[in-house]
This record gives structure tokens, C-alpha cells and sequence, in this order.
């Protein structure tokens, strides 16, 4: 049985390099606000994600930060003030 973890993404690249890394993310995850993105995949997505993502990089001067949430682990999010993408956008 495949089993989904919760991610949370976080990136801060060089501006020539933020519309690809953007653009790879959303196709996998929610992005939920500037440089952020959350959702479920599966162990082998994330795999596939990650080396499409060090593909784009430069890993002398840029940074991908992925935050492995395991299974189930999400159960709250606060929000104080906006909420800049909702996730019933994405659904």
C-alpha cells in the first residue's frame, strides 16, 4: 500500500531560475503563498520532484527547502491575516 506524505516546500533561487521552479512546484503542489508550497505525494513523486527541482537549481547559490510532514501529520493550519491561495483553488 502507497501511502501519502504531507510536504511543505520552500525555495529561494536567483530571479533568472523562480518562474521554472514555480512552474515545476505548482504542477505537483499547492502553492500557498511567495516561495511556499504544500501538499500530499507519494514517497516516489517527491523522488521525481526533487530531481527534476536539481535539475533546475544551482546548488552553489540556491536553496530548496522540503519539509517531510509524514502521514497524516497536518491537521492544523492558522492563518493570520490573508490567505494569499486557498486550497479550494487547487481542489
Amino acid at each position: 500500500m502507497v501511502v501519502n506524505v504531507y510536504y511543505l516546500v520552500v525555495y529561494d533561487v536567483h530571479k533568472k531560475r523562480v518562474a521554472k521552479v514555480h512552474k515545476t512546484l505548482i504542477g505537483y503542489l499547492h502553492w500557498i503563498q511567495n516561495s511556499v508550497f504544500e501538499g500530499e505525494l507519494t514517497p516516489a513523486t517527491m523522488q521525481e520532484l526533487q530531481k527534476k527541482l536539481q535539475k533546475l537549481i544551482h546548488k552553489e547559490t540556491d536553496s530548496v527547502i522540503i519539509f517531510d510532514l509524514g502521514e497524516n501529520s497536518y491537521r492544523l493550519k492558522k492563518i493570520i491575516g490573508v490567505e494569499k491561495s486557498p486550497i479550494e483553488h487547487f481542489l
